[in-house]
């Protein structure tokens, strides 16, 4: 095998822990039969998921579901990883960017949105894999967990409660940390601190060449995509997470794409996210 495919490989399974073990958070267990419905495991199992972490005990997956199926699929809530959204998403992600270093497509990457960090470390190792030295990874988030609903600008967010889940507050520290565990925290790796709506417009960004977005609600997707697509290059990629299990979040993309006449096909990667090439 290829040495740069090898160890990109190994990054990947590293960074989603797929095929490591990790600690349970306890030792009870309760059993979930059937996660094929996303919405259903986004929204309750998942929300349950951490509530029951909390006091002590553990969500063991059912039968005809293999624990490495979960994470490969990004599915469940990881206790150390530094990614959760696996193995498919890290594999479209790392085809994204080889293509446009392949053919040569100019810009930056960025993810907004990063939680551990795991996604934004695995561009900047694709970089470093193919000594790529003149682009920047984009490291986005709040580092304070998801924004308060606007329901005023942003009416399809009136009852999330994303904001008050603490699981979703990692510290821009840890993110670094997690950066030089893999020795990828270097002066290609730039940080934009804060909400996107007011780090986004003013960040000194001319072009870019991969878009990651990952801000689960309507207004930190529609906050993002709105500065981000423009700079965007021909041939460049936008990635949206949680396209199919957050409505908040299709429904922003959906609304985007109408308002600028964006006819780009819409291409499915898990079940979960979706993608789509800038012609």
């Amino acid at each position: 095998m290829d040495p740069v495919a090898l160890y990109l490989d190994l990054l990947k399974h590293a960074l989603s822990r797929v095929g490591f073990e990790e600690p349970p958070p306890a030792d009870a267990a309760v059993l979930v039969r059937d996660l094929r419905a996303r919405n259903w495991f986004r929204h309750v199992l998942e929300p349950t998921q951490r509530l029951l972490a909390r006091r002590g005990y553990r969500l063991v997956y059912g039968i005809g579901v293999p624990p490495e199926r979960i994470r490969e699929q990004g599915l469940d809530w990881p206790a150390t990883a530094e990614t959760m959204i696996g193995l498919q998403r890290l594999d479209n992600l790392q085809r994204c960017v080889e293509t446009v270093l392949a053919d040569a497509v100019p810009g930056d990457l960025i993810e907004t949105g990063v939680w551990r960090g795991g996604a934004s470390i695995f561009m900047r190792a694709v970089l470093a894999a193919h000594q790529v030295t003149d682009r920047t990874v984009w490291v986005a988030d709040s580092f304070r967990g998801l924004p308060e609903p606007d329901v005023d600008r942003y009416p399809v967010d009136a009852g999330s409660r994303l904001s008050t889940d603490a699981e979703l507050a990692i510290s821009a520290d840890e993110v670094r940390a997690n950066f030089a565990k893999y020795r990828m925290l270097d002066d290609q790796v730039r940080f934009l601190e804060g909400w996107f709506a007011d780090t986004l417009p003013d960040a000194p960004i001319d072009r870019l060449a991969v878009v990651r977005l990952d801000g689960d609600m309507y207004g930190s997707t529609w906050d993002a995509v709105t500065v981000l697509y423009p700079k965007l290059s021909p041939g460049g990629y936008l990635i949206v997470d949680d396209y199919h299990t957050v409505e908040g979040c299709r429904r922003a993309i959906s609304d985007y794409r109408d308002r600028e006449g964006i006819t780009e096909r819409i291409e499915e990667i898990d079940g979960s996210a979706v993608y789509w090439r800038k012609q």
